[in-house]
This record gives C-alpha cells, structure tokens and sequence, in this order.
C-alpha cells in the first residue's frame, strides 16, 4: 500500500502514531500498510479519515489494480 505509507509519512506520523490513532497494535498496522494482512472496510474508513478522506481516494487504485 505505497500510497497508505507515503500519505503517512506526508503527514509526518509514525506507525506507532497511526495505530495509536486507529487503536490498534503498531504491528497489525504495519502489516496493512505493508500488504500482509487484508483489513475490513471499517478499518478502511477509519484510516482514510485519519487523513480526512474517503476510502476510496486511498484503497481504489490498489484495489483496481489487484482485480485484473
């Protein structure tokens, strides 16, 4: 997820940060980020309003992109 990571570190927080906002562990956050745990669509709206977007403007284009 290059865009979930470089939107992070755009707004300047670390893992820890953003699983601290999401009130998860730092790990299960890292492997979102990282691709290597699938996450629910609440999850997906937790995070993107974090940055105050919507899921799509994060998650679409990685997800169009898995489909084909």
């Amino acid at each position: 997820m290059n865009t979930l990571k470089e939107r992070r570190m755009a707004s300047g927080y670390s893992c820890r940060q953003m699983a601290m906002k999401l009130n998860i562990s730092k790990t299960f956050y890292w492997q979102i980020e990282n691709d290597k745990r699938r996450m629910s669509y609440d999850m997906a709206v937790k995070i993107a309003d974090v940055f105050k977007l919507k899921p799509d403007d994060l998650f679409y284009e990685q997800f169009k992109s898995k489909e084909t």
